[in-house]
C-alpha cells in the first residue's frame, strides 16, 4: 500500500499538462496562510481570577493591521474558486450535462465534510453542557472553532449562482464584473452615508461575485502576460489606499474588536480592490511559477495539500482551541505570556508546531469525507429545486453557527435553530435511492 506522499508523487506524474497548476497552487498557498494566520493571530492568557481570556493579535497591537493586506486571502480563494467554477460548468454544457448533475457534483464535495466538525461540535458540546461548563464558554469556544465555515455558506449561494454569472460573464465579459462592483460600492455608500447597515450585509454575495468571475476571466485568458494583472493590481492597490488613507475605511483587512467599521462585517469594496492587488500580484508572476510547478516534487506538495484542504480547513480551529483547553486545565500552561511580548513570540513558535502536530490525526480521521464516492453510472438527477432548498438551508445554519457558535436554549443547551438546518439540507441534497434514469 502505497503511502500518502507515494501516492502524491503518482498523482502528479498523472497530472495532464493541460492542467493549470497555478491554480491549485494558490488555493494551496491560501489555506497556508488561513491557518497559520489563524494560530498566530490567537492570543489566549490567564485572566488574572482563575479563567482565561481569549484575544487577537489585532486587539492588542495596530502594529500588526499592515499584515492584513497580506494573510487576508479569502479573495484568492474566491478567484480560484470561479476558475475552477468557469471550467466546470463550461465542460458540462458541452457535454450537455445538466445544471442539477453539476451542482450536485459541488455540493458532493462541499456540504459533506463541514457537516463533520459541526457534528463533533454537538457532541463536546452537549456533553460540556451536561459537565456543568457555562454557556458563554461553550459558545465562544465553538465559535472560535467553527468560524472558518462563513467561507462556505457564501461560497454555496456562489455556486448555486455560477449559471446566473457565468452567463453574465460570457454575455458582458468586463461589464459583469465592473456591474457587481457598482453595486457593491453603492451598497457602501448606503451604509456609510445613510445608514443602512442591514442593507450592507447583501454584499457578501456582491463583493464575493466580482471576485468570483475575475477566475472566470483568467479561465478565458484575459488575464495572460503581465500587462494585464500589473494594470488590475495597479488599479486595485490605487483605489484601496485611496479608501483606506483618504476614506472611511480601516487599514486591517480583517475585523478588530471595537472598530466602529469593519472591512470583512459585511464586506466591503476594500476587499474587491484588495483582490485586485492580489489577483494582479500573483498573476503577474504565473508564467516562471508554472515552469516551477511542472516539476514533480513541487507539483507533488501542490497535490497533498489541495487532497486535505477541506479537512485542515474545517478543523484548525477545532484543534487550537481543544489544545487551549487543555493548556488551562493543566495550569495555562504555555499560555502565561502577555500577548505580543517577546516571550509570547517564543510560545507562538512552540504553539505552532503542536498545532500543527495536533492536525495530523484530525486529518487522518476525517481526509476521507472530502473524498466522495463515485456516483454510480445512470442514476437519475436529483431536481433541482431540491438541491437549492438544500444548499439554502445548510447556507442559513453555518452562518448563524460562525457568527455566534452552537450554545442556546435547546436541549442540551444547544441552537436547535441553527444546527438543525445544515443537516435537513445535507438530507435533501443527498440520495438516499438509486433510481435510474428513464432510457
Amino acid at each position: 500500500k502505497l503511502g500518502i506522499w507515494q501516492r502524491a508523487i503518482e498523482m502528479s506524474r498523472a497530472t495532464p499538462e493541460s492542467r493549470n497548476r497555478y491554480v491549485d497552487f494558490l488555493r494551496a498557498v491560501a489555506i497556508l496562510c488561513v491557518i497559520f494566520g489563524h494560530w498566530t493571530a490567537a492570543a489566549a492568557y490567564p485572566d488574572g481570577e482563575g479563567g482565561l481570556k481569549i484575544t487577537h493579535l489585532l486587539d492588542v497591537t495596530t502594529k500588526s493591521h499592515p499584515f492584513t493586506w497580506l494573510i487576508q486571502v479569502m479573495p484568492v480563494f474566491f478567484f480560484v474558486g470561479g476558475f475552477s467554477n468557469g471550467v466546470s460548468w463550461s465542460a458540462a454544457k458541452r457535454k450537455g450535462t445538466g445544471y442539477s448533475i453539476w451542482l450536485e457534483s459541488r455540493l458532493r464535495r462541499l456540504i459533506a465534510p463541514v457537516l463533520v466538525p459541526l457534528a463533533a461540535w454537538i457532541v463536546m458540546g452537549g456533553v460540556a453542557h451536561l459537565c456543568g461548563v457555562s454557556r458563554p464558554w461553550i459558545g465562544t469556544g465553538s465559535q472560535l472553532s467553527l468560524i472558518p465555515i462563513w467561507f462556505l455558506a457564501v461560497y454555496l449561494v456562489i455556486a448555486l449562482l455560477v449559471p446566473i454569472s457565468h452567463a453574465l460573464w460570457s454575455r458582458f465579459g468586463w461589464l459583469s464584473f465592473f456591474g457587481l462592483a457598482a453595486i457593491g460600492g453603492a451598497l457602501d455608500a448606503g451604509f456609510f452615508l445613510c445608514d443602512l447597515r442591514n442593507l450592507a450585509w447583501v454584499n457578501y454575495i456582491f463583493i464575493w461575485s466580482a471576485v468570483h468571475q475575475l477566475g472566470y476571466a483568467w479561465n478565458d485568458k484575459q488575464l495572460e502576460g503581465k500587462f494585464r494583472p500589473l494594470m488590475l493590481a495597479g488599479i486595485g492597490g490605487a483605489l484601496l489606499c485611496t479608501l483606506v488613507f483618504a476614506g472611511p475605511y480601516p487599514l486591517s483587512m480583517v475585523s478588530v474588536s471595537g472598530d466602529p467599521v469593519s472591512n470583512t462585517l459585511p464586506p466591503k469594496i476594500t476587499l474587491l480592490c484588495l483582490g485586485c492587488l492580489q489577483i494582479g500580484l500573483l498573476l503577474s508572476i504565473q508564467a516562471p511559477m508554472k515552469r516551477f510547478l511542472s516539476s514533480v516534487k513541487p507539483w507533488a506538495v501542490t497535490v497533498l495539500i489541495n487532497g486535505m484542504i477541506m479537512t485542515v480547513f474545517l478543523w484548525h480551529m477545532t484543534v487550537m482551541i481543544l489544545f487551549v483547553g487543555a493548556a488551562h486545565l493543566m495550569g495555562d500552561l504555555g499560555l502565561g505570556a502577555i500577548p505580543n511580548s517577546p516571550e509570547w513570540w517564543w510560545q507562538k513558535a512552540i504553539w505552532l508546531v503542536v498545532c500543527t502536530l495536533g492536525l495530523l490525526p484530525a486529518i487522518a480521521l476525517f481526509g476521507r469525507f472530502e473524498r466522495p464516492k463515485a456516483q454510480l453510472p445512470g442514476l437519475a438527477p436529483l431536481p433541482a429545486w431540491r438541491l437549492a432548498i438544500g444548499s439554502i438551508l445548510v447556507c442559513f445554519g453555518l452562518a448563524l453557527v460562525a457568527f455566534s457558535g452552537i450554545s442556546g436554549d435547546g436541549p442540551l443547551g444547544l441552537r436547535t435553530l441553527a444546527l438543525l438546518p445544515p443537516f435537513l439540507g445535507a438530507a435533501l441534497t443527498r440520495r438516499w435511492g438509486t433510481e435510474r434514469a428513464p432510457a
